[in-house]
């Protein structure tokens, strides 16, 4: 077999043999049993298995650390498509869509330790101070119950814990404040933003670094990048932050850590409170998982599906949901891009991740204009790899498709908030089921105007700047050819009022006494920067919680 070839089975999802000899059994006398091994519930662990019997349940594989240069090498085959890289696929990962909009859920998602971290990009910005209050600031949407200030020593913690290079606000007159430098210094400008940097200075627009999970130099006995360019969806070399960091941290101070323990649903007492995670093994077996505490950290698509699938003649409509708001609300970022070529070289492909954004339209948002940020990519058009693999020419033709084809990409991309809308939603689908029998998570995607509208405002401005670039503009990501970033937002919003929302401004649900729920799932609104770092920094104001509610008991 090829590397790629013996990385797993693909489509299955099992990423280790069927036959293994793992104990899955309960751990006796928990104290908080965490549902969900990325980067949430990997902080959640860490954070209390000093001082607590921890267990952690994940429906997916722990990925051996030694198989990514043959993920990253499936990655770059053309043959391949993303989720083959890491076992996405078959009746465990089946869904179903009935929105406005398909939305393909399998495209960037990873079940395994580690979770969505082992395929992202690495980008982990603050949201802004309105984000937390836009139906006061903006005039549209709700605010959040907490603001940035209850966030703000999260974020800093949070940042610290992932390590994030950055500019520390230094070069970025648009971020939120900050009490102090990110970790590690911000990674240079590449050599396509050098080229960029011209066309804005003449138009008056600002550009700036980019926050980076992934080290621009040693940091946390992991190296700095390497440059491998596959970042996203693997990074060989473990200088991008994953979940796995804090996984085993957390394993190292005592915590249990159970692969492939795929929840089924949750059980409670008639006191509001819940007693068991009821999981299923490889194996076929069925267990509980007692404990006197529990973190959901499933993500913003298997989280209420968790909770719907929960019901009982207590809850009839779901566990956590005598609001009726569990699963709606599904949000995610819009994208809006532009690209073309220019008449010199560009150098793409160089890097993996861009390195210099534009904030500086994010505040203007308002009732009609979302807030989007703009983003300078210095990976557009085919790698040499990409386009030598995909043709069938050898020697001299190859050579000299490669010289015609490659090196004169350039585009932008940009981000754009969606406003919670209850018709945007995650269900259970009626008729079809998973690998356990159990009904699959139906996405019904709904996206408003003002989103589109905003995605034509942001496009405006790209076209402008690679006009004033001297760029051929060959396409456009506009309205009508828009996609989700895959940041799954909102479908157990957070609310001060109970009949509003299904969590608290805790994360700790209305209607059960003992259950948290750590993940972007909580976000009233979106704004229009990526999620993780929030989640990360909401993550660690969990652990807190539910560490003085264990201490006061």
């Amino acid at each position: 077999m090829s590397g790629a070839e013996s990385v797993g089975k693909e489509g299955d999802g099992s990423g280790s043999a069927a036959g293994d000899a793992v104990d899955r059994t309960p751990v006796p006398d928990a104290d908080v049993c965490v549902v969900g091994a990325g980067p949430a519930g990997a902080l959640v662990a860490d954070r209390l298995a000093a001082d607590h019997d921890v267990v952690v349940l994940d429906a997916g594989p722990r990925f051996d650390p030694a198989d990514r240069l043959a993920r990253q090498e499936r990655a770059i085959r053309p043959f391949y498509d993303r989720p083959d890289v890491w076992d996405v696929g078959g009746e465990r990962d089946a869904h179903e869509n009935a929105g406005e909009r398909f939305y393909p859920l399998n495209h960037a998602r990873v079940k395994g330790i580690g979770g969505s971290t082992l395929h992202w990009q690495g980008m982990v910005m603050r949201l802004h101070e309105d984000d937390f209050k836009s139906g006061t600031a903006r005039g549209v949407g709700p605010d959040w119950p907490i603001d940035y200030a209850d966030l703000r020593p999260y974020y800093a913690e949070a940042e610290r814990e992932l390590g994030v290079a950055g500019g520390s606000g230094i070069d970025n007159p648009h971020a939120p404040p900050r009490e102090e430098p990110h970790p590690m210094p911000p990674f240079e400008p590449s050599y396509s933003d050098s080229l960029f940097a011209d066309a804005c200075e003449e138009l008056g627009i600002d550009m700036h670094s980019v926050p980076n999970a992934r080290n621009s130099e040693p940091y946390d006995d992991r190296s700095p990048c390497v440059g491998y360019g596959t970042c996203q969806p693997v990074c060989p070399s473990g200088a991008k932050y994953d979940a796995t960091v804090h996984v085993e941290r957390a394993e190292a101070r005592g915590a249990t850590v159970i692969d492939r323990a795929s929840v089924q649903r949750l059980d409670h007492s008639d006191d509001d409170s819940v007693t068991a995670a009821v999981y299923a093994t490889p194996a076929g077996e069925e267990h509980r998982q007692e404990a006197d505490a529990f973190v959901v950290a499933a993500g913003g698509v298997e989280t209420p599906r968790l909770l719907l699938s929960s019901a009982s003649d207590r809850y009839p409509d779901g566990l956590a949901n005598a609001s009726g708001h569990v699963g709606e609300f599904f949000m995610d970022h819009l994208f809006a891009g532009a690209g073309g070529t220019l008449d010199e070289p560009t150098r793409q492909n160089h890097v993996g991740f861009y390195t210099s954004a534009c904030d500086q339209f994010y505040d203007e948002a308002d009732a009609t204009q979302a807030p989007f940020k703009l983003e300078f990519f210095n990976y557009a058009g085919p790698s040499p790899v990409e386009m030598a693999l995909s043709g069938d020419d050898w020697g001299d033709p190859l050579a000299e498709r490669l010289r015609d084809g490659y090196g004169n990409h350039v585009a932008m991309g940009g981000l754009v908030e969606q406003l919670p809308d209850a018709e945007s939603r995650v269900t259970l689908a009626d008729d079809r089921t998973d690998d356990h029998g159990n009904p699959v998570p139906q996405i019904e995607w709904t996206v408003g105007d003002r989103a589109l509208d905003t995605i034509e405002r942001a496009n405006e401005i790209q076209v402008e700047i690679l006009e004033e670039l001297g760029a051929d503009v060959e396409w456009v990501a506009g309205p009508d050819a828009t996609g989700p970033a895959y940041h799954h937002m909102g479908t157990t919003r957070m609310s001060d009022d109970p009949d509003r929302g299904v969590v608290d401004a805790d994360c700790l649900t209305h209607d059960l006494t003992n259950c948290w729920i750590a993940s972007s799932s909580v976000f009233p609104t979106s704004g229009a920067m990526n999620p993780t770092l929030t989640i990360a920094a909401l993550a660690l104001r969990v652990a807190d919680d539910v560490d003085a509610r264990l201490s006061a008991a």
